[in-house]
């Protein structure tokens, strides 16, 4: 698969701007006040209707900062996920869909398919634990949907690929240095040798940027010893590595999914690359962004595309964007083909990694 050969810097991963847009919230019937969740005054409940797989319904919500959260149970039946709640662990549970997310409250950590996931504060009322709406349903398989003139959230099932995707686990702390990699492996999927396939690419694509990093990381772990031997007693920082994976898209016979590696170096942040992978599940090949677009004009069509949301996100380039390679870096979403700048590419660290979201619809 080709790489995009600008991405030796990208960005920590901003995931949290993009997920607090419309939230969620799940309500425990005996839930225990926990020291990681908000703790502010009484939030007010006022109905907000609801457009849940075509059926419509007002539901009590709470509206936080622009955000709108609502009590899971009352979204169970029409949604068909289960939720789970153990009082003794202080854990919610949340499955369906082939996914199970596990909120810890007495911790505030999240969990999607054994895989740890950066996630909002949870909030408490009532015995109530809220969450957001994007944050749950959109990582449960669900779209979500707002009409400014109805005022009504719409939440719709995503037919999905019949397969799985879960986490497993590479860690090491020791050497002056610590690794702790999440990577995806496909289960479930009817076509085995694809499946196979993919997975053994996927596991091949982690070695190698575990090998990559751990190189990088020893030149530090060099550095420090070398400090040590001159002053036992001086502060160092030890370098790492952490990976965590995304999956993107899981539709219409085609699994798309990046992976965010933050190497820490010992500065003031870490650098993250962003690996995106985008796979045939009928034939368990990587396919191209010219592939993905099906349109000979991709390139001018995306690099329009592009350009209007520079123009109408008031998006400060620290050099003028002309166009995009023939073989960047992408993955898909729901909504259409996925462009993103990595770190200093184009924009200051502030800004992370924007993402341009370019319509299937342009390409037709």
């Amino acid at each position: 698969m080709n790489r995009n050969k600008k991405r030796n810097k990208l960005i920590v991963s901003a995931i949290m701007t993009a997920l607090l847009a419309s939230p969620l919230a799940y309500i425990m019937s005996e839930g225990q006040p926990v020291a990681a969740a908000a703790s502010v005054s009484k939030y007010k409940v006022t109905a907000q209707p609801f457009s849940i797989e075509g059926k419509k319904s007002n539901i009590g919500t709470i509206n936080k900062n622009g955000s709108t959260y609502i009590a899971l149970r009352n979204l169970n039946t029409a949604l068909g996920l289960t939720t789970n709640f153990n009082k003794t662990k202080q854990l919610v549970e949340v499955s369906g869909n082939g996914r199970s997310l596990k909120i810890n409250l007495s911790n505030n950590t999240i969990q999607l398919n054994g895989q740890p996931v950066f996630g909002p504060q949870v909030i408490l009322q009532d015995n109530t634990t809220y969450l957001p709406l994007r944050f749950l349903l959109e990582r449960m398989g669900y779209v979500i949907s707002y009409q400014n003139n109805t005022k009504q959230v719409g939440i719709q099932s995503i037919k999905e690929n019949d397969l799985q995707v879960q986490a497993e686990e590479i860690g090491a702390d020791g050497d002056g240095k610590s690794l702790l990699v999440y990577y995806p492996v496909i289960k479930g999927y009817a076509r085995e040798k694809v499946q196979d396939k993919i997975n053994a690419f996927l596991k091949q694509e982690t070695d190698k940027h575990i090998a990559a990093g751990s190189k990088e990381m020893d030149t530090v772990v060099k550095a420090n010893n070398q400090l040590l031997i001159k002053n036992p007693k001086a502060e160092i920082r030890q370098p790492s590595l952490d990976g965590r994976f995304t999956v993107m898209y899981n539709e219409n016979g085609k699994l798309s999914l990046y992976v965010d590696y933050d190497l820490y170096m010992g500065g003031a942040h870490g650098m993250t690359t962003r690996i995106p992978y985008t796979f045939d599940l009928v034939t368990g090949d990587p396919i191209s962004l010219k592939e993905a677009a099906g349109n000979a004009d991709y390139v001018s069509i995306i690099n329009s595309q592009i350009t209007d949301h520079i123009n109408h996100r008031g998006l400060e380039l620290s050099i003028p964007f002309k166009t995009i390679e023939a073989d960047r870096d992408y993955y898909l979403s729901h909504d259409g083909i996925v462009i993103y700048f990595t770190e200093y590419e184009y924009t200051s660290y502030a800004e992370g990694m924007p993402e341009f979201i370019i319509p299937y619809s342009e390409f037709k």
